[in-house]
């Protein structure tokens, strides 16, 4: 459904920013084996990898100094795919009851990515107050979960019309929901930058966790992006540039040029993916035949086997 090729992120450092603090994550999920002794002509420790089976997305936007900012994304993006992959099924189908337990565990899995950066930043005082935002996107076909704290963002493009799926958590936000600031000012007004909802950070509010839930389509495209690009990105740009029908690399360049040429004031990361408008046929995992069955071909690493041809 989704690879390589319809899959793809970049991030830059932009005009006036002397480093980039922003990072990014791109992953496939499959199951895999590692081979121990056996009888096969196998070479003990190759690992078996079997089909895509989910697709993990991330963004984060640091913020805390040179150092701080840098560590923070950085630290954010490794803790949390560290924990989810020994902590989550992902490729199971839940139930409505299981799907209740996913969506709490992936709130507390926030929680503790946000208390390992505290920890962190009082371990070493050069970072202390680091923070980051977070924006996650998980995707096991047809479902998407978003999990969102900050002002990243995660977007759903369908039959062109834009929907962002998360909250920008800026105080500027927060006006214009109880009626303080009228939304046309939202993104010019001085409480645009000032940030209420991060990992880590010095705010003593508890961490809010967001998450959604969206049942995709052929025909979707899904954008995640940090604030340096969504603040020059109106939806009549983004659906101009995802309708020139370049490659998604392409396309990321173009986002981010776009953001540069109006400025390019912060680091600008995105992800861009699109899902294929017509079906493709999928094997069947728990085919019962050999002849069902996917063949094992060494690929170039030799302690690999890519059981997807």
């Amino acid at each position: 459904m989704i690879n390589s090729e319809n899959c793809c992120g970049a991030t830059d450092t932009g005009r006036k920013r002397p480093n980039n603090q922003d990072a990014f994550l791109i992953g496939r999920l499959a199951k895999s084996m590692l081979v121990g002794v056996n009888s096969l002509g196998i070479e003990p420790r190759t690992r078996l990898v079997g089909d895509d089976r989910g697709w993990l997305m991330l963004v984060a936007d640091g913020m805390g100094g040179h150092a701080g900012g840098e560590r923070a994304s950085a630290l954010a993006i490794q803790y949390l795919v560290k924990r989810l992959l020994n902590n989550v099924h992902w490729f199971i189908q839940l139930t409505p009851s299981e799907e209740e337990q996913f969506i709490a565990g992936l709130k507390n899995l926030l929680h503790d990515t946000h208390h390992e950066i505290q920890l962190e930043g009082r371990r070493d005082s050069t970072l202390e107050g680091m923070g980051t935002t977070l924006t996650m996107a998980y995707l096991v076909w047809p479902t998407l979960y978003v999990l969102h704290a900050g002002d990243s963002r995660c977007y759903l493009v369908r039959d062109s019309q834009v929907k962002c799926l998360t909250t920008d958590h800026t105080l500027a936000r927060r006006m214009v929901e109880s009626g303080g600031l009228r939304p046309e000012d939202e993104t010019a007004s001085r409480w645009s930058n000032v940030l209420w909802n991060v990992l880590g950070g010095r705010s003593e509010e508890q961490l809010k966790a967001e998450v959604h839930q969206v049942q995709l389509q052929h025909g979707d495209t899904i954008v995640l992006c940090s604030d340096g690009l969504h603040r020059y990105l109106s939806d009549a740009a983004l659906l101009e540039v995802l309708s020139t029908g370049q490659a998604c690399g392409d396309i990321c360049q173009r986002l981010i040029d776009l953001a540069n040429a109006q400025g390019g004031e912060d680091n600008i990361t995105v992800i861009v993916a699109q899902v294929p408008p017509a079906a493709q046929k999928h094997r069947d995992p728990l085919a019962s035949t050999a002849r069902d069955l996917p063949r094992a071909n060494f690929s170039s690493d030799p302690e690999t086997l890519d059981l997807n041809s």
